[in-house]
């Protein structure tokens, strides 16, 4: 790329995030700012979710014929409700998800969405004939006589019966119609209290069957859609209420102004590390660093992406990760520089070696995203496609916006010298860390205590019982606004007669929210009886419920079984790429061995400590193996490199080198990943901080594994890989003792 070009994507590069960011934050015209355009969750805008499952022992084919019917049925009572954006999908095998964003009376939504659809069949003077217990099964077929299609319906024999006598009366003009617009020899077929269709009789039907056909021929749409709700209602089938969430806008608004507050502090804390750790250079990667937010957030808004609280969490975790791509990029044209390279050589020759270390370090991230992705229930999918969609923008703002900026200085006259770039004149570079650690020689004092960390945690965890949140445990969870600072024990004896054994929670700025958690799974009935107990005493209603969620207790188990599936899963994937990457089974197994580590780690603090295990922790758990496999590679990369480049070095020496040069670039990339998160832990609300801890955790642990474990249990696999028969023969190894 020639001088002139580069200077002008410099400048239209700048003009792109001073326009944007300005656009973002406050819209311009018929721009609108992010905040009127991005699409956000239930937990921001408030409302309601429930999940049902399905009361049937079908399998198969006409498992899924039910649950369609099921979600057609309920697709429509939802629609009724006169709201937009509500979506009622398929979860799973046999379980109904309803989201109803920003409705005002959420109770009453629960209560609606949750009852059975009934069938009828109307004679047109409102004279009811048949119910959807009557109707054995509706179809589609071709209508050869109107063109389109036709529907068919077959009835019980019983049903058979009724049709017949309904349809004589109608058809023979007995019946006088009391709705305008209605034939008198029409059926009217209703769901709930909507006319589904309304064919006229011509004649009497003495079969178990019938058709109803258009004159115009009905669309292959409306026949489906038309038989999918007759169906519904012939085959009802009972659904069970065992996850449910309410959320009202006040909380998440709240919430989501904490969020930005926080991450534009996480951002700017980025940005001031980086130019006091990297000067200019640090200048040039905050510009890109900019672009990237901007970027991720318009992509988002784009397609029309949900951001939740826990996507936030999982934007600001990307930019510690995008950082770590600058990081690597820097490490290596300083390196060049230290080897006596021109600038624009060094910056050349940097990128290129630290694309492969960059590209190798986001896929293995990219894995454990997408399978977050896959396997997580809805909450955690909105902090895994957030965080697929920053990996993806981080590796072209890295690669390419990155490469534009620092290739403008390289050419400058001006700020081309070593200095601007972290070097000395004499080629040395300027670095905190001077000392050369002996990683290998003191592997075992590492086994220790990881070992000693480990068994301590997993012990008392099992000993005390760790802390299951009641996504694991099942259970009952209500945010209540008392209006005033209650007595937890004077709440308690309220409730003793419930048998709850609640656990009695105070937040709130003046302490007036009351939490309460119980083991048990209380339906919506039973929350309002002791919402409406409470307010025999403290003057509340129903309206002073600020969130509840409930969870059946098979949740609790699927999610282990999830979280287990998912680190399986995640760990094969990436054991496969590293192994065809690197071309080294070894590196893959030290790798995935260092995965196993840090989970058990993560697992050990929350018994420790007694942090909450929940849905969050498992989406923490898949990061940590994203993060910390990232920080394997990069260092894994590094031995791949000096092992070829010095081959008459030992193994340890080649390792411990490794380690020792990527040291920097690990310390770095913890603490910008640390400081933009902080932030979040200490500032916002309970539910992002529930995210966010097993992060920080994490990166600490993974970055401590990557440094002090990884080469080690290589080294272990290893050391004998180029011993002699003889060596092997009289216990010699090629390697000296370390």
């Amino acid at each position: 790329m020639n001088s002139k070009l580069r200077k002008i994507l410099a400048c239209i590069i700048v003009i792109i995030v001073i326009a944007g960011w300005y656009i973002t934050a406050c819209g311009i015209g018929s721009l609108q700012s992010i905040k009127d355009v991005m699409k956000f969750g239930l937990d921001i805008n408030g409302g309601v979710y429930v999940v049902m499952e399905a009361e049937t022992d079908a399998t198969g084919t006409e498992l899924d014929t039910i649950m369609e019917q099921t979600r057609a049925v309920m697709e429509k009572r939802v629609n009724a409700m006169g709201i937009s954006e509500a979506t009622v999908s398929i979860e799973g095998n046999k379980r109904i998800r309803i989201e109803i964003p920003g409705v005002e009376d959420v109770q009453d939504a629960i209560a609606n969405i949750g009852k059975t659809a009934q069938l009828r069949f109307l004679l047109a003077d409102g004279t009811e004939v048949l119910t959807g217990e009557d109707v054995k099964d509706a179809g589609v077929n071709t209508d050869n006589e109107h063109g389109g299609y036709l529907i068919q319906l077959e009835f019980t024999s019983e049903g058979a019966a009724k049709f017949e006598e309904a349809t004589r009366k109608a058809a023979n003009g007995e019946i006088k119609s009391t709705n305008a617009g209605i034939d008198d020899r029409a059926i009217i077929i209703m769901l709930d209290d909507e006319i589904v269709t309304a064919p006229v009789a011509e004649e009497t039907i003495s079969s178990t069957s019938c058709v109803i056909t258009s004159t115009h021929g009905y669309s292959i749409k409306e026949a489906t859609g038309t038989a999918a709700l007759i169906r519904g209602g012939a085959l009802p089938v009972g659904l069970t209420e065992i996850t449910s969430s309410v959320q009202t806008a006040t909380i998440g608004a709240d919430a989501l102004q904490k969020s930005i507050v926080a991450g534009i502090v996480g951002l700017l804390l980025v940005f001031a590390l980086m130019i006091i750790a990297y000067g200019l250079l640090g200048l040039m990667a905050d510009i890109a660093l900019a672009l990237y937010v901007l970027i991720v957030l318009w992509v988002m808004a784009g397609i029309g992406a949900v951001l939740t609280l826990p996507g936030i969490a999982a934007l600001i975790l990307s930019i510690g990760m995008a950082v770590d791509a600058n990081v690597i990029i820097f490490a290596r044209v300083r390196e060049e520089l230290g080897r006596g390279k021109s600038t624009r050589v060094a910056v050349s020759e940097g990128f290129r070696h630290a694309v492969v270390t960059v590209l190798d370090a986001q896929i293995t991230t990219l894995i454990a995203a997408v399978v977050l992705y896959l396997i997580g229930s809805s909450t955690v999918k909105g902090f895994a496609i957030t965080l697929m969609i920053g990996i993806i923008v981080s590796i072209f703002t890295a690669i390419v916006i990155t490469q534009i900026l620092i290739g403008l200085l390289a050419e400058s006259k001006k700020f081309s010298a070593k200095k601007f770039f972290g070097v000395n004149e004499d080629g040395s570079s300027r670095t905190v860390i001077k000392k050369a650690f002996e990683f290998i020689k003191n592997r075992r004092i590492f086994y220790i205590i990881s070992v000693v960390v480990i068994v301590l945690g997993l012990v008392l965890g099992l000993a005390r019982g760790f802390n299951y949140g009641i996504d694991f445990t099942g259970g009952t969870m209500m945010q209540i606004d008392m209006g005033q600072t209650v007595d937890t024990a004077e709440v308690e004896d309220l409730l003793k007669d419930y048998d709850l054994n609640p656990t009695l929670v105070l937040s709130g700025d003046n302490r007036e929210q009351l939490i309460i958690k119980t083991t048990k799974a209380l339906e919506n009935a039973e929350r309002l009886e002791i919402v409406s107990t409470l307010g025999e005493k403290y003057g509340i209603s129903e309206d002073n419920i600020l969130a509840s969620e409930e969870f059946g207790p098979t949740v609790g188990r699927e999610l282990k079984s999830n979280a287990f599936r998912s680190v399986v899963i995640a760990a094969i994937g990436m054991l496969i790429y590293i192994i065809l990457r690197f071309k080294s089974w070894k590196m893959g197994v030290s790798a995935v061995a260092c995965l196993a580590h840090d989970v058990l780690f993560v697992l050990a603090m929350y018994g420790l400590f007694r942090f909450t295990i929940n849905n969050p922790f498992i989406a923490g758990i898949l990061t940590v193996v994203g993060y910390s496999i990232n920080d394997t590679i990069v260092v894994f990369d590094r031995v791949r490199e000096n092992r070829s480049l010095y081959k008459r070095r030992s193994l340890a020496e080649n390792l411990d080198a490794s380690v020792n040069e990527t040291l920097p670039r690990s310390i770095m990339t913890s603490v910008t990943t640390l400081v933009a998160m902080l932030p979040l832990m200490i500032m916002v609300s309970t539910s992002i901080r529930e995210f966010v801890i097993p992060l920080v955790i994490g990166v600490l642990c993974g970055t401590y594994s990557s440094v002090f474990l990884s080469s080690p249990l290589f080294y272990e696999l290893s050391k004998n890989e180029n011993v002699s028969k003889y060596s092997k023969a009289t216990g010699k190894t090629a390697e000296k003792k370390k």
